[in-house]
């Protein structure tokens, strides 16, 4: 098995299509096939199934599937590593983050980044919480701006950032806004809620408090950016249970205290692999990290 058919096997199954896989990998499409019959007569099983439209991957492409996106990470970071002890940062700087995630300005640190270390190329993927976890574990991300969870991946380091008490935002007009108290999750059964898909941080912390009270609650609207919830809240839609700092984002809008903040706590962090599979990349950007928030 060579680290090229592992290449080839990840590529098609990323993009499930030999055609794209190969002009990603700039190679030939007959070349590309080949390689991964090899490795599919090396292992004694198919590892995709084929039909004119589209390439899916097996059960057995599946179980390589991870394991390969593990092994080309480790190369990847083992080429860097040398790179780096010859005085120069090169590769790849992979990150997850969710969107406005509290404790970091991301694009911020980035430019700061790519300032410091130009020839690392840096790529962003912007996804929910649990997901970002599963792909850092993957070695698909390096690392992951994110909110840890029970559910995330053993392996992982956490790094705080930040933690902040969540607030319940409503339309002034609304009954909450009116009284103008403290809410308990108690209190808020019979509402309609806006919030994010059940991988977001915020969501995933909501459902957790709400599910310690014994609370049952409606998601009806249900979006996956923080303008849209906004919105939705601003025209009296629904109400919200969101970290305290989207509050700034809408003037307009109430913001409640959640009764039993201890159980409606916003952690973020930075999840990373484990550090002997730490890439420099993201060690270099944790440094500046540490860096900006001691001069903060």
């Amino acid at each position: 098995m060579e680290l090229r058919h592992l290449q080839h096997f990840v590529a098609v199954a990323e993009d499930q299509h030999f055609t794209r896989a190969a002009e990603r990998l700039m190679v030939s499409q007959s070349g590309l096939s080949a390689s991964i019959r090899s490795l599919e007569r090396e292992l004694r099983t198919p590892l995709f199934t084929r039909t004119t439209r589209r390439v899916t991957v097996t059960e057995a492409g599946r179980a390589l599937l991870a394991e390969a996106e593990r092994i080309l990470a480790q190369v990847r970071a083992a080429h860097e590593a040398v790179a780096a002890v010859q005085g120069v940062l090169r590769g790849t700087l992979a990150l997850g983050t969710e969107q406005c995630i509290a404790g970091v300005d991301a694009p911020r640190l980035l430019a700061a980044f790519r300032h410091r270390h130009p020839d690392v190329e840096i790529r962003l993927r912007q996804a929910g919480s649990g997901a970002l976890a599963e792909e850092v574990a993957a070695g698909r991300l390096d690392l992951a701006f994110a909110v840890p969870g029970p559910g995330d991946p053993g392996q992982l380091c956490s790094v705080p950032l930040t933690s902040e008490p969540m607030t319940v935002l409503c339309h002034p007009s609304h009954r909450l806004a009116r009284a103008g108290a403290a809410v308990a999750p108690e209190e808020l059964g019979g509402e309609v809620f806006v919030d994010f898909h059940p991988d977001w941080g915020p969501r995933r912390i909501t459902d957790a408090a709400f599910d310690a009270a014994g609370v049952r609650r409606t998601v009806a609207l249900e979006v996956n950016d923080v303008h849209s919830l906004l919105d939705l809240v601003d025209e009296n839609l629904g109400v919200a249970v969101v970290p305290r700092h989207f509050r700034r984002k809408r003037a307009s809008l109430t913001a409640l205290p959640v009764k039993g903040a201890d159980a409606t706590v916003y952690q973020t962090a930075a999840l990373l692999p484990p550090p002997r599979a730490t890439s420099p990349a993201a060690r270099a950007l944790m440094a500046l990290l540490a860096a900006e928030s001691g001069d903060a």
